[in-house]
């Protein structure tokens, strides 16, 4: 079956595809897994996303959306001159996404799509209506936690003993967000989870802009304000340009002990130490320590009862992040090369652990009858913090993008064979009688043996 998971991130968003053949592997745009979560609309009131809206929005902002996520409970948004609903910002990516996967793989038979824990069933429909939009098949929602949990067990090999929890410290480039799961006999249990909405790599990016901003202003003020607030085309780009540098060194901070930023405009190649950008974010990643531990504990758990500390996300590849959580828990994180890439990698992988003997996933929760076919759901804890209440969302000024076809008979995710007993009939009243008969018939032939011995 050709399968597609999609995690739809703050900053980037991120696409694994399986083929017929078993092997899963990332799509990739523009010769990257990362597609830029931004979307922009042209005069022509066409979608542009990733890359290409970035290009645009440095000529005219006014159309640009850099991160439709952190939009998902305002029901449209204001680009240019028109109001777009969320649900087709969200679904101008997933087309472009689904139109990728089509050209690898020929069509897509399944669709797993990602969200946050908390989000309750209003931002998970945003997802659902995104997806049929964009013509994809009804999806499964998964638990971001819960398809990090399935990477983790299926893919590193890591053992989860049924009854044991594992944390998951996610940082990515807009939000953090902290779980403990605990493995059950069919699946994993979200126990707990907490998270910082406003905290991820965009907040170092900005720390490091500032820092350069102290040492190199004061000499060149009137150039560096034009450079970090742009009033023209030209001031745009460069601070386009700027951000893109900090980033990059950023993320070669992580591999190496020094890095250099071209500031546009200034025509300087400032050197960054590892060690200056450390003392920039200590205070924000020493925030998402607090979070997790203070997950651990709502979980009823202390540190040492886990059987480890999963860490995904572009940003928690930062070596500052893993050594803080070492220091302050006591455990030794688990970390990969390209962390990224492991929430949308691991949904095609839930349900893995039941195709190789181990427990599989639990039944997926139904959804509340809506206007669309509902949506498969894996991992949503039974009690826990959801998406504040909020009014019903605004339909999209043309209907028609967003209707469903018509509603089809909801359908579990594939479960192991279950050959010994039938389902909702208790064990006894199937294999009793059988049992009873076999026992009988045991004892009528040590009976007659005895006799025969005794003659």
């Amino acid at each position: 079956m050709r399968a597609l998971g999609i995690d739809f991130g703050t900053s980037n968003t991120v696409a694994v595809v399986r083929g017929g053949d078993g092997r899963v592997r990332p799509l990739l745009f523009d010769g990257t897994p990362l597609l830029p979560s931004a979307v922009y609309r042209d005069a022509d009131g066409r979608l542009l996303v990733g890359a290409d809206a970035h290009r645009r929005a440095r000529i005219d902002p006014s159309g640009f959306e850099p991160n439709p996520k952190r939009r998902v409970d305002d029901g449209t948004v204001l680009l240019g001159d028109a109001d777009v609903p969320v649900p087709q910002l969200v679904a101008a990516l997933l087309r472009h996404v689904a139109a990728e996967a089509r050209r690898q793989l020929g069509g897509v038979d399944e669709v797993r799509l990602t969200h946050p824990v908390r989000w309750g069933e209003r931002r998970r429909m945003v997802l659902v209506q995104a997806a049929y939009a964009a013509g994809l098949p009804r999806p499964t929602l998964i638990a971001e936690p819960v398809a990090a949990a399935s990477y983790y067990t299926s893919a590193l090999g890591a053992a989860v003993p049924p009854g044991r929890a594992l944390a998951v410290y996610d940082l990515g480039g807009g939000t953090f967000d902290a779980a403990v799961v605990r493995r059950t006999a069919t699946g994993f249990d979200v126990l707990a989870e907490q998270g910082l909405a406003e905290l991820g790599g965009l907040d170092f990016d900005q720390a490091l802009v500032e820092h350069l901003g102290g040492v190199y202003s004061p000499s060149r003020t009137t150039v560096w304000n034009g450079l970090v607030a742009p009033s023209d085309t030209g001031s745009r780009r460069a601070r386009a340009l700027l951000y893109d540098d900090v980033r990059g060194a950023k993320e070669m901070l992580s591999r190496t002990v020094s890095a250099d930023v071209h500031l546009p405009a200034l025509d300087i190649a400032a050197h960054v130490t590892r060690d200056e950008l450390e003392s920039l974010i200590r205070d924000h990643l020493a925030r998402t320590v607090t979070c997790l531990a203070q997950t651990v504990a709502a979980a009823g758990l202390a540190p040492a009862d886990l059987v480890g500390v999963f860490l995904v996300g572009g940003s928690s590849r930062i070596p500052l992040a893993a050594q803080l959580i070492h220091t302050e828990l006591g455990v030794a994180p688990t970390t990969l090369e390209q962390p990224e890439t492991v929430v949308a990698d691991g949904a095609l992988r839930v349900g893995a652990a039941a195709r190789t003997g181990l427990p599989g996933p639990r039944p997926p929760a139904p959804m509340p009858r809506v206007a669309t076919a509902p949506p498969h759901i894996v991992g949503t804890p039974a009690a826990g913090p959801t998406s504040p209440a909020a009014p019903p969302m605004p339909p999209p000024a043309s209907p028609a993008p967003f209707m469903a076809p018509a509603p089809v008979s909801p359908h579990l995710m594939p479960m192991p064979a279950q050959p010994t007993t039938t389902p909702g009939r208790p064990w006894y009243d199937e294999h009793g009688p059988v049992l009873v008969a076999a026992l009988a018939t045991m004892v009528g032939i040590a009976v007659v043996v005895m006799v025969v011995l005794l003659l």
